[in-house]
């Protein structure tokens, strides 16, 4: 009795231990799957990778070029001093600011997605690399304002928009840039200081919750509807300058600049179409990516969501490469001072080379990139007292005095 007693106590005490055994194993293989599958849903796959490695060099290669050389014309060639000018030279100086952030962005995906740095300084690159990114988008945006109200004023307003500031008048130019620069500055200290919803020290740049963090998530969204009133903005006064243009060349034909002002205003709607593919993929894609951040979503969705968001930046960074473009094609006057200071050092060279054909090439090239500029540059011409002269140092020409 004793001896059957025991046994049914032993195979209890088997028994109990055996449950526990594969209950402790099944909770291990559970938590083992449930990490692994947190940890794919990290990572990217190494040929998406390398994609990105490669453009983002590319972009930093062309626009760390571009850039510095737009600044270097921009500060020490050209002659004009006019709002224009100081939106561009702003405008060149956050294009290097966030081209200084793509090798962090390089290092990273060679690295296989692994950060070395820290999660502060991961905060600090990333959230530089966004504010420089809508610096550039708000001074797009001012210098279409600037040509539309330049070409809509009269007398001084046609010379430039000035506002008293601390008792003095300042160029408008001047204390937006000022406060542009100030705002986005103060913005971004709270994004570095404030933590994450996740913070991961070996991870960057990757999709990120905001289910704890939700004033970041409201914040981007703020961001991306200041885009959208800035493309607004951008499209009424492109297409007011466009319209007042090709009124001006239809009904006064005879106008010396007449034909120029129909190149003009085609020239516009090219900066708009540039800044329309760069930049509205990416926000038209934005509130999708933050309504993703602020619920719950399978690995393979957040998979999903951090691609298309890479793919999206990478649409906005190519921006940094097309800017000195715009600057230098549809400019004529930073064009023809870039290349008159580019002859000038090459010249002698050229000319030993094939004295004839450069000198005529000059002479028409000349002729050709004089008379007429795109609404991103300097002061807009206008008509002396006699209607007779016109002082030509702006991207869109004005209509003759009369015409509004």
């Amino acid at each position: 009795m004793n001896l059957n007693s025991t046994q049914t106590i032993n195979s209890s005490i088997s028994w109990i231990i055996s449950s526990t055994t594969n209950s402790a194993t099944n909770m291990f293989s559970t938590a083992s799957l449930s990490s692994s599958n947190r940890t794919s849903c990290d990572q990217q796959n190494d040929t998406f990778n390398w994609v990105l490695v490669i453009f983002y060099s590319l972009f930093f290669i062309f626009g760390l070029v571009g850039n510095l050389f737009a600044l270097w014309v921009f500060i020490f060639l050209q002659a004009s001093r006019n709002s224009v000018r100081i939106f561009l030279i702003n405008c060149a100086i956050a294009d290097l600011v966030l081209l200084a952030c793509l090798p962090f962005r390089i290092f990273y995906h060679v690295k296989g997605n692994q950060w070395l740095l820290g999660s502060v300084a991961c905060k600090t690159v990333g959230n530089l690399f966004y504010m420089n990114m809508y610096i550039s988008i708000a001074l797009l945006g001012c210098i279409s304002l600037d040509r539309y109200l330049r070409l809509r004023g009269k007398g001084r307003a046609r010379r430039g928009v000035r506002i008293n500031f601390f008792g003095r008048s300042w160029p408008w130019s001047w204390v937006v840039c000022t406060c542009l620069w100030t705002f986005s500055i103060l913005a971004i200290i709270p994004m570095i200081a404030t933590p994450e919803d996740k913070e991961t020290g070996n991870k960057c740049f990757h999709y990120k919750p905001r289910k704890e963090a939700k004033g970041k998530a409201y914040f981007n969204a703020l961001l991306v509807i200041m885009f959208w009133l800035v493309f607004i903005i951008m499209m009424v006064s492109y297409a007011r300058v466009a319209a007042q243009l090709l009124k001006v060349s239809r009904d006064k034909p005879d106008l010396p600049n007449a034909q120029r002002y129909q190149q003009t205003a085609k020239k516009s709607f090219f900066v708009l179409f540039l800044f329309t593919i760069c930049f509205g993929p990416y926000h038209a894609f934005r509130p999708i990516y933050i309504v993703s951040q602020l619920n719950d979503i399978s690995c393979d969705y957040v998979q999903l969501m951090n691609q298309s968001n890479e793919v999206m930046l990478l649409f906005s960074a190519f921006n940094s490469c097309l800017d000195p473009v715009m600057y230098f094609i549809l400019s004529g006057s930073v064009r023809k001072t870039a290349f008159k200071t580019i002859g000038r050092r090459f010249s002698t060279r050229l000319m030993s080379l094939n004295d004839a054909t450069s000198n005529s090439s000059t002479i028409d090239y000349r002729r050709q990139s004089v008379p007429f500029t795109l609404p991103i540059n300097d002061s807009t011409p206008h008509n002396s007292g006699n209607g007779n002269s016109t002082r030509k140092t702006s991207l869109v020409p004005a209509p003759p005095s009369g015409h509004k």
